[in-house]
This record gives structure tokens, sequence and C-alpha cells, in this order.
């Protein structure tokens, strides 16, 4: 299964066309290459291998991150099982 992460950009190097992301507290970089609109510095994308696919509002970014950490919580739980 591949997975889109949502990740909040912490800042952005406009020459390289790269990021510094914020990915559930995990600071990580991408590539910005695919975005087509102009994105800034505490603007929300999907980042999936180390690519920003698509940005995204606030909203369903911290919706998503709910689900993500949810389904975490089952699986750690289930394990220990």
């Amino acid at each position: 299964m591949c997975l889109a992460i949502p990740s909040q950009i912490t800042s952005i190097d406009a020459e390289t066309d790269m990021a510094t992301v914020d990915t559930m507290g995990v600071s990580r970089t991408a590539n910005l290459g695919l975005i087509d609109e102009k994105v800034s510095v505490g603007d929300w994308v999907l980042v999936h291998v180390g690519i920003a696919m698509t940005q995204i509002d606030e909203k369903e970014a911290r919706q998503t991150l709910e689900l993500y950490e949810q389904m975490i919580k089952a699986d750690m739980e289930n394990e220990a099982v």
C-alpha cells in the first residue's frame, strides 16, 4: 500500500525547488516540482516518497493525520495482544 502523508512546509529553497516539511513531527525534504500552484511556508502538501504531489488545505491535512494516528494506535494495540 502506498500512502501520501500530509506535511507542512517549514522552509523552501526556490533555487532547487525543494522544501523542508514537517511530517508527523519529523523534518524531511520534499521536491516541489510537481506542484503547479505557488506554495509558501506554512502550506500543507501531500508527500509520497519525497515528492510533494499536491497542495491540500489545513483542515483536510489535520483530518488525514488524525486517521493515520488512529491506524497506528490500533496497529500497535493489535501487536501487543
